[in-house]
């Protein structure tokens, strides 16, 4: 049935694919997680009125989150090339997409952040500092479980956009997808695996979508 809807696909290929697309969304989102979450309670401690107030490390901070954020990520992906050779001895296959789905999807998750602590009860916080609780156990135990639900949603949005930075990685040599729906689809007027890439593509983002919903929905206590 497949073969007859789908004749120039061979699926061997397209399942290695697949995977390469699921190894670059999980890594990345992963990195962009830790390194976004970071970021982001950085520029919270260091914004006025804050445990870390300082307005030059904000600006600083706040500076290279905009200027990574602001690039387009296909523009990024070539400013990038020097670097991540370096990195990782190559620009190609799914490891020499990783610097620049992280370095790309990192400062957009911060500043998603951000807004989640800044939506928590400011009571709170200054609850925990009254009694004396350490700048570490503030994060640990009142800024992240606060913003947890925020955290969550935030990540998914993320993931989603990094399926769709893997699918442009592949138009350069990346792997995945993109890769295949590109080279095998479009440059060979193979419009059949073209269509079955997309689609496992729109899988892929559904079922992130679903598990970030459910996860929201369990921990949101609102």
């Amino acid at each position: 049935m497949l073969t007859k809807l789908f004749p120039n696909v061979e699926w061997d290929t397209m399942w290695i694919a697949v995977k390469e697309t699921l190894y670059m969304t999980s890594i990345s989102t992963v990195l962009t997680f830790i390194i976004g979450l970071a970021l982001g309670i950085l520029l919270f401690l260091t914004s006025p009125h804050q445990l870390w107030a300082n307005k030059i490390a904000n600006w600083l901070t706040g500076a290279v989150v905009n200027i990574f954020r602001s690039i387009p990520y296909i523009i990024l992906v070539i400013i990038l090339i020097p670097f991540t050779k370096y990195l990782m001895g190559t620009m190609l296959g799914v490891n020499g997409a990783l610097p620049a789905l992280i370095i790309g999807a990192a400062p957009f998750y911060a500043r998603m952040v951000l807004i989640g602590l800044r939506e928590i009860d400011k009571g709170v916080i200054e609850a925990a500092r009254s009694m004396g609780a350490k700048t570490w156990t503030i994060i640990t135990k009142v800024l992240i479980p606060e913003s947890l639900p925020a955290l969550i949603s935030g990540i998914t949005v993320t993931a989603i956009a990094l399926v769709g930075y893997t699918a442009m990685s592949g138009v350069i040599g990346a792997g995945g997808l993109g890769n295949l729906a590109f080279i095998e689809g479009f440059q060979r007027s193979k419009s059949d695996v073209t269509l079955c890439a997309t689609v496992l593509i729109l899988v892929i983002v559904f079922a992130i979508q679903f598990v970030g919903d459910f996860i929201t929905a369990k921990i949101d206590k609102r």
